[in-house]
């Protein structure tokens, strides 16, 4: 099989646990992209936040492409333009800062390359320091966003939100709801995610699902890993998920991302 994409989510899988790509992935995946190989990020971030990794991996000279808030963003990066975006509304946002207060957590949303918040929080600083966008704690939530938004994320202590999960997804089934780090729930409208936009992407460059390797370590990423011909884990995906893929490799520390591109793509 001779495979044309190459999908890879980015914190905890491409990156090491410093938000570095190491030489080992980054080595291989310029291998890849001389093979004529799309290499495509996908992350929950904001595109803001990949753009540089992108870069440093020449994604754009190579004429590829990057998928970012979960899915709700493609962009085509030789052409520095997006070529989808599907946002929440304003009233989709206000509800679930209603559901978030219910259920006692706190909650962000992003707008002009700012996370705005109404509260502080420590999983709120990771956040802010992952993307290294600007925190900007607001007097009234829902007076600041007064426009669509592609993204919410609820934040809390991970065995509790694990429990608001499913509270989330029966109280609002018009959203598409997900974990991306323990203390990371994610609402984007329903029908977004990293699989959904890497058929829009595969269709628009003629690629197969079966041409298709998809590598990820988090619930953001199982419908990207079960699209995808070839789903793979790094070692250090969350223990529920790790059924759902074909091959398990390296962790994200241990160069994963580089022996998918050994053993699929070089061999």
């Amino acid at each position: 099989m001779k495979y044309k994409m190459l999908v890879v989510d980015m914190d905890d899988t491409l990156l090491t646990d410093d938000h570095e790509i190491s030489n080992e992935n980054k080595e291989m995946l310029l291998k890849a992209q001389e093979l004529g190989v799309y290499v495509v990020l996908a992350s929950g971030r904001p595109t803001s936040a990949m753009i540089e990794f992108a870069k440093e991996l020449q994604c754009d000279v190579n004429n590829s492409f990057m998928i970012s808030f979960n899915g709700s963003t493609i962009t085509d990066l030789k052409e520095d333009k997006v070529l989808f975006e599907h946002s929440l509304t304003k009233e989709q946002i206000h509800s679930i800062y209603d559901f978030s207060q219910q259920n006692n957590t706190h909650i962000i949303t992003y707008l002009e390359d700012k996370i705005i918040s109404e509260t502080s929080s420590e999983y709120i600083d990771v956040e802010s320091t992952i993307t290294g966008l600007e925190h900007i704690i607001v007097p009234s939530f829902k007076d600041a966003v007064t426009t669509s938004a592609v993204k919410c994320l609820l934040l809390e202590e991970p065995s509790y939100l694990k429990t608001v999960e499913p509270i989330l997804k029966n109280a609002m089934p018009d959203l598409s709801v997900c974990m991306s780090k323990p203390f990371f729930l994610e609402a984007a409208p329903n029908g977004v995610d990293k699989g959904a936009a890497i058929q829009i992407l595969a269709k628009k460059l003629n690629i197969h699902q079966s041409e298709i390797i998809a590598i990820g370590n988090a619930g953001n990423d199982l419908t990207m890993v079960q699209y995808a011909g070839l789903g793979i884990w790094v070692d250090n995906v969350d223990a529920e998920l790790r059924e759902f893929g074909d091959v398990v490799v390296a962790s994200n520390n241990d160069h994963g991302v580089a022996e998918v591109v050994r053993r699929f793509i070089l061999e």
